[in-house]
C-alpha cells in the first residue's frame, strides 16, 4: 500500500509521541489522527463518496504513479505536502492519458478532434504538473568516445575473437 508509507513517518512520529502537544504536525495541526480525515491519515486514497472503495484497478495504477513520483524526487520524507498534492493531481491525469490511450488503440477508426484536444491538454497540464514538483528531462551522455578510446575497445574485441573464435565450441570450458 503505497499511501501508507506515505504516511508512515508521520504515524511512527505519533506512535511514539508522549504527549498529545507531541502529536502536532509540522503545520500546527494539533488534532489527533483520529480527529482528521481518513485521506489525511493515509487510510484511504479518496475521501468515502457513493462510488467505489479505492480498491479498483484506476486506483491502484494511480497509488502506483504516486509511488513512483514520489521515488523520483527523493522519497516520502523528501517531499512536502503540496507536492504530494501537485503528485496526486499528476497521477490522476496520468491515469486519465492511459485511459485515453487504450481506447485509442482499441479503436478501429481514428479518434474524434474532441478526444484529440482532451488528450493534448490533459498532456500538456501534466507536464506542467510535473515541472512544478520538479520532475525534468535529464538529458544523457552522447558525446562519442575518443579516437583512443574507441581503438582500444576494438583492440580488446579482436583479442577476445581470437580466444574464442566465432561459432566455436567451448563445451562450456575454456
Amino acid at each position: 500500500m503505497a499511501e501508507q508509507s506515505a504516511v508512515s513517518g508521520l504515524v511512527n512520529r505519533l506512535a511514539s509521541a508522549g504527549t498529545p502537544d507531541d502529536c502536532r504536525l509540522a503545520a500546527g495541526d494539533a488534532r489527533l489522527p483520529d480527529q482528521r480525515s481518513a485521506v489525511t491519515n493515509g487510510k484511504r486514497l479518496f475521501v468515502r463518496g457513493s462510488q467505489g472503495d479505492g480498491n479498483g484497478v484506476w486506483a491502484r495504477r494511480m497509488r502506483d504513479v504516486i509511488a513512483l513520483h514520489v521515488s523520483d524526487l527523493g522519497g516520502w520524507d523528501a517531499v512536502s505536502e503540496a507536492e504530494k498534492s501537485i503528485l496526486r493531481r499528476a497521477a490522476t491525469l496520468t491515469c486519465e492519458l492511459e485511459r485515453l490511450e487504450a481506447r485509442f488503440s482499441n479503436s478501429d477508426h481514428s479518434p474524434r478532434d474532441g478526444d484529440l484536444q482532451t488528450y493534448q491538454r490533459l498532456t500538456n497540464t501534466l507536464r506542467r504538473a510535473l515541472e512544478a514538483v520538479g520532475i525534468q528531462r535529464r538529458p544523457r551522455d552522447v558525446t562519442p568516445p575518443t579516437v583512443d578510446v574507441y581503438l582500444g575497445s576494438l583492440n580488446r574485441s579482436k583479442a577476445e575473437s581470437e580466444i574464442h573464435p566465432p561459432g566455436a565450441q567451448t563445451n562450456g570450458r575454456e
